[in-house]
């Protein structure tokens, strides 16, 4: 049961991310992801083969500590955004925003019901609050296509730099999936604590 629940957390927040990025989209003048019938919680619409079923299956059976993937993402034409070079940015930051979001609400929920008869919802909500951190800290990275590049992007305008990160982007991905997590691990538990009054355990 504990498994299956963390699945459902992973793919509702993985949706919930990608349909952040177009709701921004469409709030700043790109109506793509909407045309495309891509800002809906319906999990078909949003699926990614490797991303959705493939890695989290493969994490589960190598038993990691935590569950980790991703939707489809979804589209949006920069050349239609009001202010293509900033909206870009705000586009970007809208998903791994919409996960804290997420770790805060159920983080305050945990506040609440440590203590009270409800406590038996605090093991659920932790997984909650873990998963959105987990993600919204890893597409953090300036590394293309994470979200942090394109807010790297917009703060420091260098084709250079550009150019560098696009070019050798699947070898950093690799080097994040690989070792990254072992930077994003602190900063989870530091930001679990902070929210939930609790210890990651």
């Amino acid at each position: 049961m504990g498994t299956i629940f963390q699945l459902i957390v992973l793919l509702f927040s993985v949706i919930v991310h990608e349909v952040s990025h177009g709701a921004m989209a469409l709030f700043l003048g790109d109506d793509t992801a909407e045309r495309m019938g891509r800002l809906t919680l319906n999990p078909l619409a949003h699926l990614d083969p490797f991303g959705s079923v493939i890695l989290p299956l493969l994490l589960y059976f190598i038993h990691s500590p935590f569950l980790f993937g991703w939707a489809k993402p979804v589209p949006f034409n920069p050349l239609n955004l009001r202010h293509p070079h900033r909206d870009t940015a705000l586009v970007a930051v809208a998903g791994p925003l919409s996960n804290i979001s997420l770790a805060v609400i159920f983080g305050l929920l945990i506040r609440m019901l440590t203590g009270t008869a409800f406590v038996s919802l605090v093991p659920l909500f932790s997984v909650i609050v873990f998963i959105n951190l987990i993600l919204a800290v890893f597409n953090l990275f300036p590394v293309p296509p994470l979200d942090g590049s394109k807010i790297l992007f917009y703060l420091f305008p260098s084709d250079q730099l550009k150019s560098f990160l696009r070019q050798y982007s699947m070898i950093l991905i690799m080097f994040v999936l690989f070792f990254g997590f072992r930077l994003i691990w602190p900063v989870v538990g530091m930001a679990f604590r902070i929210l939930t009054g609790i210890p990651l355990s």
